[in-house]
């Protein structure tokens, strides 16, 4: 038994030792049906929020309004919810009223999903299902808890996570259920973006993104949320570089390959060919001109709409402006291949290259030889010490201005070409290429005679 699975089990036993119905709940038993190891816990229980907080004094509340409690144990927190029952919905999120259930089978029946309704009783061993959920499991179903469209109006995002439990799990969505999601694709824009971002997020970095995003699509979610990844479908490619077909079907094959990637990496391969469908042109042969510059724009504003954070915004357009530049990287001058690798979050550009190559051509070429670039170069070669700085120039007589921001930038170039060595060839370097009385006047004056 997992730690904090003791810690949770520890938990439901104090709530039972006063006198407390207390149970596993959701995901958890869910994982533990299918022999995964839970990333965490959660505790349903007839306790109401004031009684657990007597019990557990270093607990939070967190959802004062439904009930729930985090409990703190060293550094692991077990959430624990009281019984409840939600009544109707205001907002396609939250419902607008919410009672204490006295009963468990209550609190299952308003949850959303068949897997995510069953109960376990750590201190007895013993499952409680009150909704057919073992069953589904077994059959490889993702059904609601009663009436699909109902349960859908109540939370919109679980338009979102049906699809992800079916992909994550490999998991038929069950037909009444699939038939409502459809109907109600179009609600999805009633969820706040941030919550959007993170089913993608999870969708894209679970292992499963192919199939994810191959139901997004058939259930029209995609078409609403990523119009612009949608219309990747139908748009050829030139066959000599893309034999396997259209920009979907590669952007697919790419998601595929994708085992475990960072959340940037995953909205980057998603994202990469996102500027092909609006540079498609037919010349001597099928061309996407620009379409990385371009790409790269589009994903600023998809990662703005799904709030990304300003760190990981330049990250993913980063990844799809510099896609192509790998094609290059052999013929590229040393200080241009330097600053190429040297580029933050390099890992993540020379796997999107790899998968990029998979999923088309299979020439792993360039990729090859950066990766051993990278393995033999030492940092310091690459990433240098700078030879000299500002207040450098300032004591060799320079003043501040333009000027010296092209001096330092020529001496870097010079360095990373491996032209200069020391900080004496440097200055050398700087007496003989500038003049220190031309950079002693702002630009556009001179001297006066």
């Amino acid at each position: 038994m997992s730690a904090l699975r003791e810690k949770a089990t520890e938990v439901a036993r104090r709530l039972a030792a006063a006198g407390h119905r207390a149970y596993l709940v959701g995901g958890c038993v869910r994982d533990l049906l299918l022999g995964r190891e839970p990333a965490d816990y959660d505790v349903a229980t007839s306790a109401t929020p004031e009684q657990v907080l007597r019990l557990f004094p270093k607990a939070v509340t967190v959802g004062a309004q439904f009930g729930v409690v985090k409990v703190l144990i060293d550094a692991d927190e077990i959430e624990v919810a009281t019984f409840r029952s939600d009544h109707g919905t205001a907002d396609g999120r939250h419902p607008r009223e919410v009672r204490y259930a006295q009963t468990p089978e209550e609190d299952v029946r308003r949850r959303d999903f068949t897997l995510n309704g069953l109960l376990y009783d750590p201190l007895k061993d013993e499952y409680l299902d009150f909704v057919g959920g073992r069953a589904d499991l077994k059959a490889g179903l993702v059904r609601t808890i009663g009436e699909p469209t109902e349960r859908f109006a109540e939370d919109k995002l679980r338009l979102l996570r049906a699809i992800r439990f079916a992909a994550r799990f490999g998991y038929r969505i069950e037909e009444q259920t699939w038939a409502a999601l459809r109907a109600g694709a179009r609600s999805i824009t009633q969820v706040s973006r941030e919550r959007i971002r993170d089913e993608f997020v999870k969708m894209l970095t679970e292992g499963a993104a192919r199939r994810a995003f191959e139901l997004l699509d058939d259930s029209g979610l995609l078409a609403v949320l990523l119009p612009e990844v949608a219309r990747m479908k139908g748009v050829e490619q030139p066959p000599e570089f893309h034999p396997e077909g259209d920009v979907w079907v590669h952007t697919l094959l790419l998601l595929e390959k994708l085992e475990r990637p960072t959340p940037t990496l995953g909205l980057g391969a998603l994202l990469h060919d996102v500027g092909k469908p609006p540079t498609f042109r037919v010349a001597d042969r099928i061309r996407f001109d620009e379409h990385s510059e371009v790409g790269a724009v589009m994903a600023e504003e998809i990662c703005q709409r799904l709030r990304l954070s300003n760190a990981e915004t330049e990250r993913v357009v980063g990844l799809v402006r510099h896609h192509l530049r790998f094609k290059d990287a052999p013929k590229m001058r040393p200080s241009t291949f330097k600053r190429f690798i040297s580029m933050e979050g390099f890992e993540e550009h020379l796997e999107l290259h790899r998968l990029d190559c998979l999923a088309s051509h299979g020439d792993l070429s360039n990729w090859r030889f950066v990766k051993e670039q990278l393995e033999s170069l030492p940092a310091e070669v690459v990433r240098p010490p700078r030879l000299l700085t500002g207040d450098d120039l300032k004591a060799m007589g320079y003043q501040p201005g333009p000027l010296m921001g092209k001096i330092l930038a020529a001496v870097e170039e010079a360095q990373l070409e491996g032209e200069l060595k020391t900080a004496e060839e440097a200055r050398a370097f700087v007496g003989k290429k500038f003049s220190r009385q031309a950079a002693q006047w702002p630009a556009g004056q001179e001297k006066e005679r």
